[in-house]
């Protein structure tokens, strides 16, 4: 995996990379779009709490397939307003303190999910070259 940040474009607003290019044969894990749901059902208060809780769903998700955070290629996530766009950034950049190559990374706002007390959603494409 190798980062690509062009020379003639602006530098990323945050800890992400613009691009990530793949090579060879590999495997490639998606997960839906996570919400801060507990395996007990319920729901972390916060935007920040939230976040957390879609990126440890993420985790769970990923190592069923023997990945992890170094293996993540592209984030996209969606918070349900502008305040919540700090909360979010530290969970992600936590979630990313010990990866070397940074995935390419898309916030978005949106009007609302399922149920009004979800704040966030987070979805993770990851890939792993085989040998």
């Amino acid at each position: 995996m190798k980062a690509l940040a062009p020379s003639s474009i602006s530098a990323p607003f945050g800890r992400y990379s613009h691009g990530v290019a793949l090579d060879g044969p590999g495997r490639l894990v998606a997960t839906s779009g996570q919400l801060a749901l507990r395996a007990d059902g319920t729901v972390p208060e916060g935007a920040y709490a939230q976040a957390r809780q879609c990126f440890a769903n993420c985790t769970a998700i990923l190592a069923e397939a023997g990945f992890g955070p170094a293996d993540a290629v592209r984030i996209n996530a969606f918070v349900t307003d502008r305040s919540h766009f700090p909360d979010y950034m530290r969970a992600r950049d936590e979630w990313l303190s010990e990866v070397e190559v940074l995935p390419a990374s898309t916030l978005v706002i949106v009007v609302g999910f399922t149920r009004p007390e979800f704040l966030v959603e987070v979805e993770v494409t990851a890939f792993r070259s085989q040998p």
